[in-house]
C-alpha cells in the first residue's frame, strides 16, 4: 500500500469513527480537521501530525521524524512533526495522539 493510500484509509476511518473530524486541506495537501483545526495531513510520502511541543519522539519509538518547516524564512511550526512513510505503521496511533492533543486545545 502506498503512503497516500494508507493516509486515505486512516482518514476515512477517523471521519467515520470520530464525531467532528472532517477531511480538510493543510497547505494544499489532504488532511484531517477537528473544530476548525488541522491535526494531521499527508504530503510527499510523509504524514504531518500536530502533537505538541511536549511530545517525545524517541519515547514513542519514532526515528524518522523532522519538524514541519514549510517556510524558507521562518522557523519550524512548534509541535508539528513530519513522519516518514517507513514508519507508516505508526501513523494510525499518531493520528489518534494528534486528535487528542487538538481536542485538548
Amino acid at each position: 500500500m502506498t503512503g497516500e493510500a494508507r493516509f486515505h484509509t486512516i482518514a476515512q476511518a477517523f471521519v467515520a469513527q470520530h464525531e467532528g473530524v472532517i477531511l480538510a486541506k493543510m497547505m494544499s495537501s489532504p488532511g484531517l480537521k477537528f473544530n476548525d483545526k488541522v491535526f494531521a495531513f499527508y504530503h510527499k510520502d510523509k504524514m504531518g501530525f500536530r502533537l505538541g511541543t511536549q511530545f517525545n519522539l524517541e519515547a514513542n519509538g519514532i526515528a524518522n521524524a523532522e519538524p514541519l518547516s514549510p517556510f524558507k524564512t521562518k522557523p519550524p511550526l512548534k509541535g508539528w512533526f513530519m513522519i516518514d512513510v517507513v514508519e507508516a505503521d505508526l501513523w494510525p496511533l499518531l493520528t489518534e495522539e494528534a486528535l487528542k492533543f487538538t481536542q485538548s486545545l
